[in-house]
């Protein structure tokens, strides 16, 4: 396999910038840039050079096959992070013979491939580095760092126990077996079944941990809905005016709350026009609302609206300023009440992801849902007394599904779309 470098951290004028060698030539390129290499694992400082000609004075750090990110010899080169260090640091290593720049997602593939990462550790790792909010990092360390296969894991051992269990009733059908092995193998699927039904349930609030809420603000023209927009977000995002109807289309601000990503919805007033292009926005605005994880309904009073509150969303009341009773109103231009409507936001979310599980991807939910229905049928037929060689064909589903599931096998058509998405250097 051939030898890969990249730049591992971020492009532009830094500090320090990391440059990453993986594969059998890592050492012997690093060598031609610094003579002797350290200890492995072991940070040491040493002259690059090129030619005689001294490139920067860096960290080196040397990871033998098996101890690296990637599971190949691997060396990194800490160097300081101007432009044109950077650059003459690759441009060395790309004229060293065996060496080429790795493609995007190539060092997590290798370590895929070589078996330092399942499918979903590499999942996490992708959503760990495009992580916005706190919730979001949780979600994705855990995930990284093998939570869901260890979950995958412990169903397989039990069901291979349970198959175990299956085949010696079909190899020695004709000798006694233990009247309990039904019973045992019941006892196990409906363990695992209870396992798999509370992940899937689990799923939906994970995936809105990783993708994020929507929060729509509905209320009639003129309202305060814009200028409630702009308040939360800090800045003009949308256009604000006396004029009814100023608002055309939905306006999207994204927005970390309670540590939860969070996009609001600034929508067009609520109310009959004869104005193609407004009646336009308003229906757009229904429809997004209607949609929406959370609702906020900015009240000038007690008026009527296509869309009317239902339980779990937030109704307040709009342009506190120009209120003598200020009691559950809001005011865009003081910010009065933004504290305690941005704490309502967070906690109604907020009790929405609690217990949310590790399953974050379509792709895990899909094979959960298979591994539900198979172990159904299973027990059914277990429960039945039907024939066992149904029930191990149905166990046999669950293990390939959750093998799937982990990337074990069966992934191959998803690995190029997948990396496709990382960084080069990662």
């Amino acid at each position: 396999m051939e030898t890969i470098f990249a730049l591992a951290s971020a492009r532009g004028k830094a500090g320090v910038s990391v440059i990453r060698i993986s594969g059998d030539r890592a050492f012997a390129a690093a060598e031609k840039l610094c003579g002797t290499l350290p200890e492995p694992r072991r940070a040491s400082l040493r002259r690059l050079t090129l030619s005689g000609e001294l490139l920067d004075e860096a960290l080196v750090v040397v990871f033998e096959a098996g101890a690296s990110f990637t599971g190949e010899p691997s060396v990194e080169l800490q160097v300081h992070g101007g432009l044109a260090i950077v650059k003459a640091v690759l441009a060395a290593l790309g004229d060293t013979a065996g060496l080429r720049p790795a493609e995007p997602g190539e060092f997590s593939r290798r370590a895929l491939e070589n078996g330092r990462m399942d499918l979903t550790q590499v999942e996490g790792l992708a959503d760990l580095i495009d992580a916005e909010t706190e919730a979001q990092r949780r979600q994705a360390v855990a995930v990284m760092s093998g939570g869901l296969r260890r979950i995958a894991d412990g169903w397989r051992e039990d069901l291979v126990k349970s198959l175990a269990l299956l085949e010696l009733t079909i190899d020695f059908s004709d000798e006694d077996v233990p009247e309990e092995t039904s019973g045992e193998v019941l006892r196990i699927c409906s363990g695992v079944l209870d396992g798999v039904r509370r992940e899937l349930r689990a799923s939906g609030a994970a995936e809105r941990i990783r993708d994020g809420f929507e929060v729509a603000i509905i209320g009639a023209p003129n309202v305060g809905k814009s200028t409630l927009l702009n308040a939360l977000a800090g800045r003009d995002a949308a256009i604000t005016s006396e004029i009814a109807g100023t608002t055309r289309d939905v306006i999207e601000v994204r927005m970390d709350i309670a540590g939860l990503p969070v996009t609001l919805l600034d929508t067009a007033g609520l109310r009959d026009t004869n104005d193609i292009v407004e009646r336009k926005g308003i229906e757009r605005a229904l429809e997004r609302a209607r949609i929406a994880d959370l609702r906020i309904f900015l009240m000038d009073g007690a008026e009527e609206l296509a869309l009317q509150p239902v339980d779990g969303d937030i109704v307040v009341k709009g342009k506190a300023d120009l209120r003598s009773n200020t009691v559950g109103a809001v005011s865009g231009v003081t910010g009065a009440g933004l504290d305690r409507l941005v704490g309502e936001i967070g906690s109604v979310l907020a009790s929405r992801v609690v217990g949310s599980g590790l399953a974050i991807r379509e792709r895990h939910r899909h094979a959960l849902r298979v591994a539900e229905q198979s172990l159904e049928a299973a027990s059914g037929i277990l429960s039945g007394f039907g024939p066992v060689e149904l029930a191990a064909a149905d166990l046999r589903r669950v293990v390939l599904a959750l093998e799937i599931m982990i990337g074990r096998v069966g992934v191959e058509d998803l690995l190029e779309e997948i990396f496709s998405r990382f960084c080069i250097g990662k």
